[in-house]
């Protein structure tokens, strides 16, 4: 198994060494440990990250605004 050396500042060191189930665990371990937030991206976070992406045409702004038009709601509120 490898190792890699990592960076992190004195707040993210001290967070990481009081998660330690005891002195002797390992870093690696908390982190693999770790919950990580996978819940659903917010608008906030979508526009972060489309952050020096290139813009939309003005044609597929129009097939947006198009398909937009014409989207109904379904007949039945109920799924099949």
């Amino acid at each position: 198994m490898g190792t890699r050396t990592l960076s992190v500042d004195d707040e993210a060191y001290e967070r990481l060494r009081r998660a330690r189930l005891d002195p002797r665990e390992s870093f690696s371990k908390v982190i693999k440990r770790a919950k990580w937030d996978t819940g659903k991206p917010k608008c906030g976070d979508i526009l972060r990250r489309s952050e020096g992406l290139p813009l939309m045409d003005e044609a597929t702004l129009d097939r947006l605004d198009q398909a937009q038009k014409e989207d109904r709601a379904p007949a039945t509120k109920w799924k099949r």
